[in-house]
């Protein structure tokens, strides 16, 4: 018999005799049988301990004993099981393992998370716990999987990996929303986004992206809406707003395409509808200019099934515009070319329009809202520091930034992907929290 095997390569050794190391996540049975749900991180299935079996390996004495102790095994019971794999058509697996002994590693007693119904406030007050579901197991697994997608489409496309600060002494966005700490005397700030950053790496190296925590100080319990959660931004220099987008587009493809073919199993246990993924992959993404957003909108919000409040020219989207327009089209949706009122200042103005700027969020369909958002920069000293005032910002705070802009500055332009809603979206979950390890685990520091 060979080491210890992972349940997820069962289908490699079916009639051989293999060793698992497992938890107990549930357990059933009668008389002569005893049925196993047993998981290793990598999947669940079942193991099947027969009686007779274990009587006729060890003798009456042993057998009985052995077969007993498994009986009782507790929840969460850590194990190490020896058996036969066996094809089993009458499981979603389509494998189960024949028991021929079994272990005990670790006991387990009152584990709290039981197979009854449990309030979601609940699970995630023991989220250190909740991880081992086997929906949770299939959702950081399809997070894994496009963690995993996206360093494999950078390198392929000439990206560079350069990590910016989490300690910021100036906002990236909005001020409002900043984490403040002491910084030895001097206040400085969590992270909001590394692009200021990036801006500078991509004037260095080129094409460049980065990876990273990011912390936004707004009271959210949206299921949309994170305080704390992962970023991925990228920059690349000589590149227009408009090829900004297809490279937008290319990359949410290639995380889709490796959610389907690095979680295919995550993606069965959470019955997730993988033809629509495949369409968003095959299917050019939309891209509408916000003003023609806004007409759309107005057109449709008497009609029977839209629930969104009138919105006029230069109002910000909420949730329910952002659903309805994703849903309308079908398919991501690139929203462009938004109020320079209600955007960042590092945006550059369209040609011949101040009030709009080269902007675009990426609507994901089905509800799940905006998963992507970028612009072109503003290149020009003069006009980017006249913006940093006009925001009301201090423009000493961004002297380097503004630097930038002195010694060959050139047309440059990026993005920022929201990591838990990208995996929420591939994922078809609800709520955006269960997208993330540790969303709240804050809670369970005592004072």
């Amino acid at each position: 018999m060979k080491d210890l095997i992972s349940i997820i390569d069962v289908k490699k050794h079916v009639g051989e005799t293999v060793k698992i190391g497992a938890w107990v996540a549930d357990k059933s049975g009668k008389g002569k049988l005893q049925f196993l749900q047993l998981r290793d991180g990598t999947a669940f299935f079942q193991a099947v301990v027969f009686k007779p079996n274990m009587i006729e390996k060890y003798g009456e004495e042993i057998g009985v004993a052995k077969f007993d102790a498994i009986k009782h095994l507790s929840q969460e019971t850590s194990v190490y099981v020896t058996g036969i794999v066996k094809e089993d058509a009458r499981s979603k697996f389509g494998y189960e393992l024949d028991v021929t002994d079994l272990e005990v590693i670790g006991a387990s007693q009152d584990y709290p998370i039981t197979p009854k119904e449990h309030g979601v406030e609940f699970l995630l007050d023991n989220r250190h716990l909740w991880l081992r579901s086997k929906r949770q197991m299939a959702i950081m697994q399809i997070r894994n999987a496009i963690i995993y997608a996206s360093y494999d489409f950078f390198a392929k496309n000439g990206f560079i990996k350069f990590d910016s600060p989490i300690l910021s002494g100036n906002a990236a966005e909005n001020t409002t929303e900043l984490f403040e700490t002491d910084y030895f005397g001097n206040p400085a700030f969590l992270s909001q986004s590394g692009q200021l950053y990036l801006e500078a790496g991509a004037m260095a190296l080129g094409r460049v992206f980065d990876f990273g925590p990011v912390f936004r100080a707004e009271k959210s319990k949206t299921r949309r809406h994170l305080t704390e959660f992962w970023m991925m931004d990228a920059e690349y220099p000589f590149v227009t707003h408009d090829e900004s987008l297809d490279i937008q587009e290319a990359y949410v493809k290639a995380l889709l395409q490796g959610v389907l073919d690095n979680a295919a199993y995550a993606l069965e246990t959470l019955e997730r509808d993988t033809s629509l993924l495949q369409k968003y992959i095959d299917t050019p993404f939309m891209r509408v200019s916000y003003d023609d957003a806004i007409d759309l909108l107005q057109v449709h919000e008497h009609d029977e099934d839209t629930d969104y409040e009138h919105v006029e020219h230069g109002d910000d989207f909420g949730s329910p515009h952002e659903t309805w327009l994703s849903n309308f089209y079908g398919v991501p949706t690139f929203v462009i070319n938004y109020p320079a009122s209600f955007k960042a200042f590092y945006m550059r103005p369209v040609p011949g329009n101040p009030e709009r700027v080269l902007c675009a969020d990426l609507l994901a369909p089905e509800g799940y809202g905006e998963i992507i958002g970028g612009s072109e920069r503003e290149t020009d000293y003069d006009l980017l520091l006249q913006k940093i005032a006009d925001f009301g910002l201090n423009p000493a705070d961004y002297e380097w930034y503004l630097e930038l802009r002195k010694f060959g500055s050139v047309p440059h332009a990026g993005f920022g992907l929201g990591l838990e809603r990208m995996v929420t979206f591939a994922a078809g979950t609800e709520h955006i929290r269960e997208a993330i390890p540790f969303p709240r685990m804050i809670n369970r520091i005592k004072p």
